[in-house]
């Protein structure tokens, strides 16, 4: 039987740990969400939400997973032996699935708008073309099945190599050039005309956003961003060595996190502001009204082929982690089996997909309580799948894990210990539950 692998080294860990985080939820929501809640109040909710939410959770898994070394699952069962927590890990593993079974649509969006970049099809089209062709990719049946099973043989191809030899070495390779697209990209786009315009809508408050939704959308944004809640941080861990500090790999994770999605912004929000857009065009704003901006700009071409190319590579680092969830409790201790899992899932979550992929043509009739087989997905995912996996990872840190253990566990000071005690035993659980109320309320609402 194969050992059991390891991350080679602590930064392979956090940038694998941040790239799980750092996907769609960063570069594709954030700005849109951020753009539709009056920019620098939802900003300052966001980062405060993600130091005293999301950081105490993810560290909450980060003890879990390194505490049981195992996949999520039998960690579970490990730590807390005869009684029913290992059903967090089994969640895990079907909001993963399920998760990845749509991701993965948009990840093939993201390919074809790749594949038009890189032919430079993009050039002196008008804004017009751009909602048309967004509309025509999503609703054509072929071209997103076929870029839907081009991201997972990517994603599949990666998680079979194994923690070292695939997820690291992806990882090194894909953050570090992300970090850079994105620098480049920033500068470009605070150097227009009329770019400081963007700067002040994302740092210079407008009080008049600070209200209830505004605080529950940053809040939800800061919680879903960090990936906490499928035990995908939790697996991540379980590969760490134990001389490996937790707190300050989980606090480098947070900041990138932030780090990100305010660079997304910068790239995003000066741009729009320089060039007469409106912020607040929702979801479209990265496949409608970005290519539209980036086409007025001297190499735009250039400038979007490399924003498409950072865009998949964020997709990738968050659908690995999700593949990674399935097939670590698929295989449990046969680590020899990694290959055919990864393959064999990869292969079902691609079935699975097939709905959400042709929700915006063949299927879009068909409706699941009133939604799409996509937003079905999306809506089962994010408002009830991560929100109770967080819940119950953070019940199960703050109150059945021993607080000797756990403090020897996480190594840090006695100060820092308390207040992630409190913050993961209290703030944490009623903020999700404050989420979940407020799902309730906007589905009968709504």
């Amino acid at each position: 039987m194969a050992k059991r692998d390891h991350f080679g080294s602590k930064i392979g860990f956090i940038l694998a740990a941040a790239g799980s985080a750092i996907g769609l939820g960063a570069i594709w929501k954030f700005p849109y969400m951020a753009g539709t809640n009056g920019g620098s109040v939802f900003v300052l909710l966001f980062i405060i939400s993600t130091l005293l939410i999301g950081l105490p959770i993810l560290l909450a898994e980060f003890v879990i997973g390194r505490k049981g070394q195992a996949d999520a699952v039998t960690s579970l069962k490990k730590l807390a032996p005869r009684k029913k927590w290992f059903l967090i890990g089994w969640s895990g593993f079907f909001f993963s699935f399920i998760i990845l079974s749509f991701y993965s649509v948009v990840g093939g969006w993201i390919l074809s708008y790749l594949g038009r970049a890189l032919l430079f099809k993009f050039d002196n089209k008008g804004d017009s073309y751009y909602a048309d062709l967004f509309g025509s990719v999503i609703s054509n049946p072929m071209e997103v099945l076929i870029g839907q099973a081009i991201f997972m043989i990517l994603t599949v191809v990666i998680v079979s190599g194994g923690i070292k030899g695939g997820i690291e070495r992806a990882s090194r390779i894909m953050m570090p050039a992300l970090l850079l697209f994105f620098i480049v990209l920033v500068v470009r786009s605070l150097t227009l005309d009329g770019a400081m315009e963007g700067v002040k809508f994302m740092f210079v408050p407008d009080w008049s956003y600070f209200n209830a939704q505004t605080m529950l959308v940053a809040l939800g944004q800061a919680f879903f961003s960090l990936s906490v809640g499928v035990a995908g941080m939790m697996t991540y861990a379980s590969y760490l060595p134990k001389d490996q500090k937790l707190g300050n790999s989980a606090f480098s994770v947070s900041m990138l996190n932030i780090g990100i999605s305010i660079m997304a912004g910068l790239v995003i929000f000066p741009a729009v502001f320089a060039l007469g857009y409106s912020p607040n065009e929702g979801p479209g704003l990265v496949f409608i009204i970005l290519p539209a901006v980036f086409e007025q700009l001297p190499f735009g071409a250039f400038f979007m082929l490399l924003f498409f190319i950072l865009l998949l590579f964020a997709t990738l680092t968050s659908s690995i982690s999700m593949l990674e969830i399935v097939v670590s409790i698929g295989i449990k201790n046969a680590y020899d089996k990694r290959k055919r899992a990864a393959w064999i899932y990869g292969f079902m979550i691609f079935l699975v997909g097939i709905p959400s992929a042709l929700s915006f043509g063949v299927f879009s009739e068909t409706k699941i309580f009133g939604k799409t087989f996509f937003d079905f997905a999306d809506f089962l995912t994010s408002s009830i799948g991560l929100p109770l996996g967080a819940l119950l990872v953070s019940i199960f840190a703050g109150y059945i894990l021993k607080k000797s253990e756990t403090e020897i566990e996480l190594n840090i000071s006695p100060l820092s210990f308390v207040i992630w005690h409190f913050l993961v035993r209290y703030l944490a659980p009623l903020a999700i539950i404050i989420i979940f109320i407020n799902a309730i309320i906007s589905i009968v609402q709504g």
